[in-house]
């Protein structure tokens, strides 16, 4: 009776902590892999495996190892879209250079009023993330009446910046598609150390196309929010790494890769 009383009081003293964990558990963690500005610096080498970003989310995008097209993470599966549009499921083997996953959990979910063109249909996202600090996590899904994605193909040795690298870069164009766009809104602190604003890769319904999105037209999508108020991150043990210069500004640089131009 006394060892039972025990472990009841043990649990009662607890209770408060796991209760604690719990909720920072059910918030959502925004866990990245490797340095933006280190990526559009040249640092394309896969270094952390597949089977391991899988413990730190379901739903996300990256690049795969040496920057062999786009990486999307949907429903615990990777896909990635090669330069010749192919698209396919990623082994746990393979490996990333620069991932941001989550596992995610919707907290707000809304239908899209009427169709949008890009800008305005981030304009419109800005108007239901309500805090420009937060760390946003965004599933859409549902009719698109045009995408554009693009991917790259692995580039030659020595590796030169990315931004020097999108003359190699294919497009793809999509018109009346269904399928998912996965992405993030980011605030502006996080500039250079992940990738500042929106940006999004898609995956077909059919899993068949793919890519980072350049360009698109909103149709009839409902849209998925989830805000992370923790983030955690994973730096490389490399030469390439240790040795690379962090004091160049890439901004410019990051914002012409994004925008594919």
């Amino acid at each position: 009776m006394k060892k039972s009383l025990f472990y009841i009081l043990i649990v009662i003293a607890l209770s408060p902590l796991l209760s604690s964990a719990q909720q920072k558990n059910k918030g959502g963690t925004f866990f990245q892999t490797g340095v933006a500005s280190g990526f559009i610096g040249g640092l394309y080498d896969g270094w952390y495996p597949n089977r391991e970003l899988k413990k730190h989310g379901d739903f996300g995008l990256g690049a795969p190892d040496k920057l062999d097209g786009e990486m999307l993470m949907l429903k615990g599966k990777i896909y990635q879209t090669r330069a010749d549009g192919h698209t396919s499921v990623m082994t746990d083997d393979a490996s990333t250079s620069l991932a941001l996953v989550t596992f995610f959990h919707a907290q707000k979910i809304f239908r899209l009023p009427h169709a949008m063109d890009k800008q305005t249909f981030y304009h419109y996202l800005d108007s239901l993330l309500s805090n420009p600090n937060a760390i946003y996590a965004i599933h859409i899904y549902g009719s698109f009446d045009s995408a554009t994605t693009r991917a790259f193909p692995p580039p030659p040795l020595p590796y030169r910046p990315l931004a020097e690298l999108l003359p190699l870069q294919h497009f793809f164009h999509y018109q009346h598609i269904n399928g998912d766009l996965v992405g993030y809104r980011l605030p502006l602190y996080l500039e250079s150390l992940s990738i500042h604003g929106y940006h999004f890769h898609f995956l077909s319904a059919d899993k068949n196309n793919g890519g980072h999105i350049i360009d698109l037209g909103v149709k009839d999508v409902t849209i998925e929010i989830a805000e992370l108020p923790h983030f955690a991150m994973t730096l490389p043990d490399s030469k390439g790494f240790r040795e690379f210069n962090f004091g160049k500004d890439r901004k410019a640089e990051l914002k012409s890769v994004e925008n594919g131009k």
